[in-house]
C-alpha cells in the first residue's frame, strides 16, 4: 500500500511551502482538512488565468466523485455489495477512465513541460542528486493514481466472481483498502496542485504562454 505520510526531506513541494511561509505551523504535504485546506498563497481564484481556473474547476468535479466513491467504500462492510453500491462503483470508474485520465493528460502535455523548465531555472527544486520539481511529484501521482484505480477495479471484479466466501472476503478487503488509498492520494494531489503547483504556474508563466496552453 502507498504510504502517504512519509515525507522526503528533499520534496520540492515541501521546500516551496517552507520558502514562502516559514512561520506556518502546518505542512501542505499533510493538510489538516482535505476538503477545506488552508490557502498557502494569496492568489485569488479570480486572478488566475482561465486555463488554470479550468483545471481547478475539474478538480472540484473530481472531488465530488471521490466523495461518492468513498461513501460507497464505507458502506460495503455493513451493507455488502448491493446493486446501488455496485452502480456507484461502476460510475466512478467510468468517470475516472474518461474524465480523470483526460485531466491528467492535459496537465502532463500542456502545463507541466514548460513549468518544469521554469522551476529548474528558478531554483525551485529538490537539492538531492536529481533536481526534482513539483511537476515531477505531480506526474508521479498521476501514474500512481492510474495504477491504483486499475488495481481497485480488478479487485472488485474478482471479488464479485469468487465462489468461496473466505477468498471473496479477502479480495474485497484488499479492494477496500486500496480504494481508500486512491481517495487519499487523489485528495492530497488536488490539494498540492491547487495550492502550490498552480500558484507556481501563475508566478512563472506568462499570460501569453497560458493562453497558448488553453487554445490547445
Amino acid at each position: 500500500m502507498i504510504e502517504l505520510k512519509v515525507i522526503n526531506q528533499n520534496d520540492p513541494l515541501q521546500r516551496a511551502a517552507e520558502k514562502q511561509h516559514e512561520h506556518e505551523e502546518f505542512s501542505p504535504m499533510d493538510p489538516p482538512d482535505a476538503y477545506a485546506p488552508p490557502s498557502l498563497d494569496a492568489v485569488p481564484y479570480d486572478e488566475l488565468h482561465p486555463f488554470l481556473q479550468d483545471l481547478m474547476d475539474e478538480h472540484k468535479a473530481i472531488s465530488e466523485q471521490l466523495d461518492v466513491f468513498e461513501k460507497a467504500l464505507l458502506s460495503i462492510p455493513s451493507e455488502g455489495m448491493s446493486r446501488e453500491t455496485l452502480g456507484r462503483l461502476r460510475d466512478f470508474f467510468e468517470f475516472f477512465d474518461h474524465q480523470v485520465a483526460g485531466h491528467h493528460q492535459r496537465e502532463d502535455k500542456q502545463l507541466f513541460p514548460l513549468l518544469r523548465r521554469r522551476l529548474l531555472a528558478s531554483g525551485e527544486h529538490g537539492k538531492g542528486g536529481v533536481a526534482t520539481t513539483s511537476v515531477d511529484v505531480m506526474e508521479d501521482d498521476h501514474i500512481k493514481s492510474l495504477q491504483l484505480a486499475a488495481v481497485v477495479f480488478n479487485f472488485f471484479g474478482i471479488a464479485v466472481r469468487l465462489p468461496d466466501p473466505a477468498s471473496r472476503l479477502m479480495v474485497l478487503d484488499a479492494a477496500l483498502e486500496q480504494g481508500k488509498s486512491l481517495v487519499e492520494l487523489m485528495r492530497l494531489h488536488i490539494f498540492r496542485e491547487d495550492n502550490i503547483v498552480f500558484v507556481q504556474a501563475h508566478q512563472l508563466l506568462t499570460q501569453a504562454e497560458l493562453e497558448e496552453m488553453q487554445t490547445k
